[in-house]
């Protein structure tokens, strides 16, 4: 059955409202769920109609992709762990760019007339490309199947703009040469490789802002793919994702003081002075332990709880949120310092912390959080390390210098639970790790702080 397009644009009309509704929605915590699902509705509407346009003339390749998509989104969805969301976030930004590349090429060689629709196509598959192998490269960092630290060669700059200026010409001859495979394929391999060349060099620490922008760029690529299609739906909700993408990563920026341009050409990060790590932790480093930890919470008036990405990885939210019940239960205030790239995902830690129950009211960012550190009498950092390195404040040969921090270490006491003293995605050693005022406590984090906890209850 088939329904006019007149109902189907009424339809495609209604979902991009519920896009729009469901968008706004996520700006709030308490109304992000309801937000998500209108958004969810509004993609629901759109993908029934689209399967009763009337140019669709057979079934059967779309139920076996649906079965196919369904079950492995399925699995996914049941399967990844919340601290393998990141990589995650960034494989499905990758699947995005792949299918508006693979629509833009179906389109391609079905006939494309015209130099609207054949800028869109190049458009298309172009940025499509681009994400496609950047959030690949993306990826496999966050995976550690590659080291996470910058990969590059001397002259990669300017190969990348090459690369760039040799696509957006083979977009321009194609107009002229319309259906030339060769100069399609040209450009096609070109967009790859330039994805491949503008991530490699990012290190892990700047992985959030390159999620942001290529979740963007897969927006971008959809909506030139609606374009060419004709699909409105498709232009508007790629639209929507392409701008709030980029609004997105801009906020990244200014978290990490790093500039929106050198995001988009893949300059980010450039490596500083190499610091020795026993040059920093040599004799400074006071192990603890959970008892210690414990009799100094028992006269805590206020403590700040810095989450980070070992939180994620110990599966300690809940754990985190007992500790706290249990100092308020004391007569103490609990607050979370949330900083905007804690973990390696925008929001990770607010996602982790609201699983637990813990309430939006005590999740504060991190220009609320650091005029407060003077009067905390205890700040607790679980697995943040990057976020918390006092020589993005310090150090001006240092790569992070300039990114602006969680200030705890100005807290009267600070305690650290970690596993060792290994680095962060940065690759830095830490030297609030050796500051008078802290104390280490090895171990698991969530075993380490279930037995604060205990040993809190039986003071």
């Amino acid at each position: 059955m088939h329904i006019s397009q007149v109902w189907i644009d009424i339809a495609y009309l209604l979902a991009a409202s519920l896009f729009v509704l469901g968008i706004k929605g996520l700006t709030k915590p308490k109304t992000a769920v309801r937000g998500n699902q209108l958004a969810a509705i509004g993609m629901l509407i759109a993908c029934v109609v689209t399967l009763l346009h009337k140019d669709v003339l057979s079934y059967e390749w779309i139920i076996g992709g649906l079965l196919v998509g369904g079950t492995i989104g399925a699995v996914l969805a049941i399967k990844v762990q919340m601290t393998s969301m990141p990589q995650m976030i960034a494989l499905l930004n990758g699947f995005g760019g792949g299918a508006s590349f693979a629509v833009a090429s179906a389109e391609f060689f079905k006939g494309v007339n015209g130099p609207v629709e054949i800028i869109s196509t190049g458009a298309a598959v172009l940025i499509g490309a681009v994400t496609l192998t950047g959030s690949l490269v993306a990826f496999a960092k966050l995976q550690e199947l590659i080291d996470g630290k910058s990969i590059g060669f001397p002259g990669m700059k300017a190969v990348n703009a090459l690369l760039f200026l040799g696509s957006i010409s083979a977009i321009g001859m194609l107009v002229v040469e319309p259906g030339n495979s060769t100069i399609f394929w040209g450009m096609a391999i070109a967009a790859c490789v330039l994805g491949l060349l503008l991530v490699l060099p990012i290190g892990g620490a700047d992985m959030p802002v390159v999620i942001a922008l290529l979740n963007s760029y897969s927006g971008i690529a959809a909506s030139a793919a609606g374009f060419v299609m004709g699909n409105s739906a498709l232009i508007i909700t790629g639209s929507l994702v392409g701008a709030s993408g980029l609004i997105l990563t801009q906020i990244m920026c200014k978290a990490m003081n790093r500039s929106l341009t050198n995001v988009l050409f893949g300059v980010m990060a450039e490596g500083g002075e190499t610091v020795d790590a026993d040059e920093v932790y040599q004799g400074k480093v006071k192990s603890s332990s959970s008892d210690e930890v414990a009799m100094i919470l028992e006269t805590a008036q206020r403590v700040v709880i810095v989450p980070g990405f070992g939180m994620a990885m110990a599966q300690a939210q809940h754990a985190v949120r007992d500790l706290a019940d249990v100092i308020e239960a004391r007569g103490g205030v609990v607050e979370y310092a949330i900083h905007p790239v804690a973990g390696r995902m925008p929001g990770h830690m607010n996602v982790l912390l609201a699983e637990a129950e813990v309430s939006y009211d005590k999740l504060k960012d991190m220009d609320t959080i650091n005029p407060t550190f003077e009067q905390t009498d205890v700040a607790i950092v679980i697995g943040a390390n990057d976020v918390t390195n006092p020589m993005a404040r310090e150090d001006k040969g240092s790569p992070i210098y300039g990114m602006p921090i969680l200030n705890v270490d100005k807290a009267k006491t600070v305690i650290v639970v970690k596993r060792s003293l290994s680095p962060g995605f940065a690759g830095l050693p830490n030297p609030l790790f050796a500051k008078d005022n802290t104390l280490m406590l090895f171990g698991d984090g969530k075993q380490a702080i279930i037995d604060i906890t205990q040993a809190l209850k039986d003071a």
